[in-house]
């Protein structure tokens, strides 16, 4: 998990859930990239459920995005794949996971769904 102090204000002050889907995603952008999200964000832009936290800057930076913060979808998928990954899942076993709980609340995001 990334460091605390590191999160904009609002985002510290978040429910514990929240907070801790946020230190997930920035300390794992890699696989959240590779993650659909399901709340029907691909509308706005975003290509995985890393977009519903984080986007990488030009620098390589992430700047935060404060979707998550009002969305509880984004949140579970990224605690699954957070509880998931500490019992070492494959990509793919995550994948089919959150596709086969989440795919009935919209469609996914840009990132690759399991059919």
């Amino acid at each position: 998990m990334a460091d605390p102090d590191h999160l904009p204000v609002e985002i510290q002050s978040a429910a514990l859930a929240v907070r801790d889907a946020y230190l997930f995603a920035v300390a794992n952008p890699e696989i959240l990239q590779e993650i659909p999200c399901y709340c029907g964000c691909g509308t706005m832009g975003h290509t995985s459920n890393l977009s519903c936290f984080a986007s990488p800057t030009e620098e390589g930076a992430l700047e935060f995005d404060s979707h998550a913060l009002g969305c509880s979808i984004c949140v579970d998928i990224a605690q699954d794949v957070m509880r998931l990954m500490r019992q070492q899942a494959q990509l793919s076993e995550i994948q089919s996971f959150v596709h086969s709980r989440y795919s009935r609340y919209g469609p996914p995001t840009g990132a690759v769904a399991p059919p």
